[in-house]
């Protein structure tokens, strides 16, 4: 039997990026409890570059159930490629049915996750979830760690780059707009819930009065299906930006945060990006979502703007025909962030 220095250890994973960036709370936990074993982890495609270059990890691999993962065949494939690596032990972070299925099929034989009613029996050690929203996703993560009986030291996100992206987005931003010591504030307007997104026209007025009042030179960020919103807001305004929707991959633009005067954001994966490499100054508008439970830690370098409209927070409403929560805040308040 393998002593537990040098166990397999794999890590199923969950499913959004900044869900996985949380997650690198408890990835780093769990290299300090087996600081000798090959630790491998599971995600799918999309929040691959996220762990990408993680020291902690031996091992990134790829499972996507709605892809190329989708039917039964691939998925026995899948099984059967976890039990060539004969695996000792799992921590689901993950809290689906089909998911401790696949690693019962797989033959790991510790199998530790938040217990649920249809997976109980799947599970060697059970642990007894919290309220889902009762914690930070960062804690919630670690109590599998924790309650399982391993040390949990430390609860901060981290996230990895190169130099070699650091010298992309510099020779970008000298070529495009800036010289050395100017003041660059690059926003980040998209997001996966339309209900989390700043109104387009706020993002306009707001950078214009950066530009007029404070002489910013401001970056539109985004992938390319940002590109149309990105040019809405563009157009509304008086001053002109750079549009680098799609220019910049995750890495480039973790690197790209940490390079501007500021980052303004909704609460999306590229806030959490930006907090974990220690970008300058971030401005996080919240709405919808809790910073109890989704928000950026540590806040040092962060300012969250949020403000009470009578609604229950967290709200889970995709659909919502209002969103005067994200209405609240002004580009007053913004300004007085960014400036403070």
């Amino acid at each position: 039997m393998k002593d537990s220095e040098h166990k397999r250890v794999l890590i199923f994973n969950v499913n959004w990026l900044g869900d996985v960036l949380f997650s690198t709370a408890a990835i780093r936990n769990i290299r300090r409890n087996f600081p000798h074993s090959f630790i491998s982890c599971i995600v799918p495609s999309r929040c691959y570059p996220i762990l990408k270059g993680n020291p902690n990890l031996d091992e990134i691999l790829i499972f996507d159930e709605k892809d190329r993962h989708k039917g039964i065949f691939q998925r026995f494939e899948f099984v059967r490629a976890l039990r060539v690596r004969e695996f000792d032990i799992v921590f689901l972070l993950h809290r689906s049915f089909s998911r401790a299925l696949i690693c019962r099929l797989a033959g790991i034989p510790e199998r530790i996750g938040h217990y649920t009613r249809k997976r109980g029996f799947l599970l060697t050690k059970k642990i007894i979830p919290p309220h889902r929203d009762s914690l930070h996703r960062i804690d919630y993560y670690l109590d599998i760690i924790e309650r399982s009986g391993f040390k949990v030291e430390d609860r901060y996100t981290e996230f990895f780059y190169s130099d070699s992206d650091e010298k992309y987005v510099r020779e970008y931003l000298k070529a495009n707009l800036a010289q050395e010591n100017d003041f660059i504030v690059a926003i980040n307007p998209g997001g996966n819930w339309l209900s989390k997104r700043w109104p387009k026209e706020l993002w306009s007025q707001v950078c214009d009065r950066l530009v007029e009042e404070f002489g910013a030179k401001i970056v539109i960020t985004g992938c390319h299906n940002d590109l149309s919103l990105a040019g809405q807001i563009k157009e509304k305004m008086k001053s002109k930006p750079i549009i680098a929707c799609g220019i910049f991959n995750i890495k480039q633009l973790a690197a790209l945060s940490k390079q501007v005067s500021i980052f303004i954001t909704a609460d999306t994966g590229p806030l959490h990006i930006a907090n974990s490499v220690g970008a300058k100054k971030i401005i996080a508008i919240f709405g919808p979502t809790s910073p109890q439970i989704t928000g950026p830690y540590p806040l040092k370098n962060v300012v969250i703007l949020q403000k009470d409209v009578g609604c229950k927070v967290p709200c889970y409403e995709l659909k919502c025909r209002d969103n005067r929560c994200m209405k609240a805040i002004t580009p007053d308040d913004v300004v007085r962030a960014a400036v403070s």
